[in-house]
């Protein structure tokens, strides 16, 4: 009986110091007033939908994007971050996609920004109703729409999307050169809370914290050097279901 009673008061106590550690962690967490996301983007095509890696459709001339954390409607700025040409579009309906993709684009999205099949690494940003951007894009964006309804989009060949993944097989680019930031802080000891609760919930033990300034540490896995090493770092993370994890280029060695 006396075991008994011991286990719960374990129990117990080890419950309301995880419950402590992810609120702290939570409330800790440096946050922007807009949502924005950066990360790889996967390029709609009609075997994604038939293969159900992507649930529903986007027409290949539209000026839609799919995003998972933005309600249908939302207006965007999408930049590609690799050549910084950027776009005022539309939060589609709900669909589901591969969690490794902060979205899903169109075609006609894709031709606009230029983006490399190898490294389509953009950026995603809300446009709030005071947006100086919205303000200035807004009539470039309905005029951009009627000529999409109208203009003929060339097929856009995508090689080796695997049923499960959509997984390209190798990048040949000799910069590819990207962290998973899991969250940024205030405090040290908040990020250093994250990376014990990380410990605890997953077999990842490659976490690292870097100190940006006075008041913002951020918790990061990688550098990572290749596609795939990324790509299953970043679906180990995810157990830990953070809402916000993002896919940062870095331009030097950490």
């Amino acid at each position: 009986m006396n075991y008994k009673i011991l286990i719960i008061l374990f129990l117990l106590i080890f419950g309301c110091e995880t419950n402590n550690i992810n609120k702290k962690v939570e409330n800790d967490i440096i946050t922007g007033e807009v949502f924005s996301n950066k990360g790889f983007t996967l390029v709609f095509k009609e075997s994604l939908k038939k293969q159900k890696i992507v649930t529903k459709k986007i027409d290949s001339r539209s000026l839609i994007v799919f995003q998972k954390n933005l309600k249908k409607n939302t207006k965007v700025k999408i930049t590609n971050l690799i050549n910084n040409k950027s776009i005022l579009v539309k939060v589609g309906a709900k669909s589901n996609y591969p969690e490794f993709y902060n979205s899903v684009i169109s075609k006609r999205i894709y031709k606009k920004l230029e983006i490399d099949k190898n490294e389509p690494y953009i950026e995603i940003l809300e446009i709030s109703k005071n947006s100086t951007f919205l303000a200035k894009k807004a009539k470039t964006f309905d005029e951009e729409k009627k000529v999409a309804d109208k203009a003929p989009v060339d097929d856009i060949s995508i090689n080796n999307l695997s049923k499960d993944s959509a997984k390209i097989d190798s990048i040949e680019k000799s910069n590819f050169n990207y962290i998973i930031k899991i969250a940024d802080f205030y405090y040290e000891d908040t990020a250093n809370l994250l990376v014990k609760r990380i410990n605890t919930e997953s077999k990842i033990d490659d976490i690292n914290i870097i100190k940006l300034s006075e008041t913002n540490y951020r918790v990061y896995l990688g550098p990572f050097k290749d596609l795939n090493s990324l790509k299953k770092a970043f679906n180990d993370i995810k157990i830990i279901n953070f809402e916000n994890i993002e896919i940062i280029k870095t331009w030097k060695n950490l």
